[in-house]
C-alpha cells in the first residue's frame, strides 16, 4: 500500500525546526509519516477515519 501513496504534503502547521508530519492519498486510504524520517514507517487510516479525524479538529 505505501508505494501506492501519492502527493505527499507537508502540514501547514509545520514548525521551523522540521518537526513536522506528511500527508499522503491512495485511492483507498490517507497515510502519515513524519518528514525527517520518510522511510521509518507510515501510519494508515481508511479515508472515513481519516475525514473523521478532520472533521474533530475543526469543532
Amino acid at each position: 500500500m505505501k508505494a501506492g501513496l501519492v502527493g505527499w504534503r507537508t502540514s501547514s502547521h509545520s514548525g521551523p525546526q522540521g518537526n513536522c508530519v506528511e500527508v499522503g492519498l491512495a485511492s483507498d486510504a490517507v497515510g502519515v509519516r513524519d518528514t525527517k524520517d520518510r522511510d521509518g514507517g507510515t501510519l494508515l487510516f481508511d479515508r472515513r477515519a481519516w475525514r473523521s479525524f478532520l472533521d474533530s479538529l475543526r469543532r
